[in-house]
């Protein structure tokens, strides 16, 4: 189960996720105290560690366009935290699987900050509102990725099992 901590619009672009005057900062352990830094309000809920990891932030479509700054998924994927949004900008979305940041794409999907959602496989449900909603899977080679904490991860435990195989 996750509660919904923040619900976003449309087109939230990297530059609200991860603002460009922190981009000299570059390792996961430290970008996640820049996520959000100019919403005063939800930066400081996640700094003071008030926001349960596995909590959600909604969103509309087109969550995380504009810049490919890689950091823009770190931060959030510094908190744990899912991402269920009407759709991914695909540069946001690839980046995403890379790191391990859970994602979920439900176009239909509708929620309100303190909701509570479960994600159960085809589908994403609102428990407050009782409402159901599609849920477009990832490819089963992607979601591996993620499943598996992210690339490096996911090529450590191929090539793992390759040299066991050997």
């Amino acid at each position: 189960m996750a509660q919904v901590i923040a619900k976003l619009g449309d087109d939230v672009s990297t530059d609200v996720i991860y603002p460009g005057r922190y981009m000299a900062t570059v390792l996961p352990s430290e970008t996640p105290q820049y996520a959000f830094a100019d919403d005063a309000e939800l930066n400081g809920r996640l700094e003071a560690k008030r926001i349960p990891a596995g909590s959600a932030i909604v969103a509309g479509k087109n969550f995380g366009c504009g810049s490919s700054r890689e950091q823009a998924c770190s931060c959030l994927k510094g908190w744990e935290l899912t991402i269920v949004a009407r759709g991914f900008a695909r540069i946001f979305l690839q980046n995403s699987i890379n790191l391990g940041l859970n994602l979920v794409t439900a176009p239909d999907f509708e929620a309100s900050e303190g909701d509570e959602l479960e994600v159960a496989g085809d589908k994403v449900v609102n428990k407050t509102t009782g409402k159901s909603f599609a849920v477009v899977p990832l490819p089963k080679a992607r979601q591996a990725i993620i499943d598996a904490g992210g690339l490096i991860a996911y090529t450590r435990k191929r090539v793992t099992e390759a040299a066991g195989k050997a």
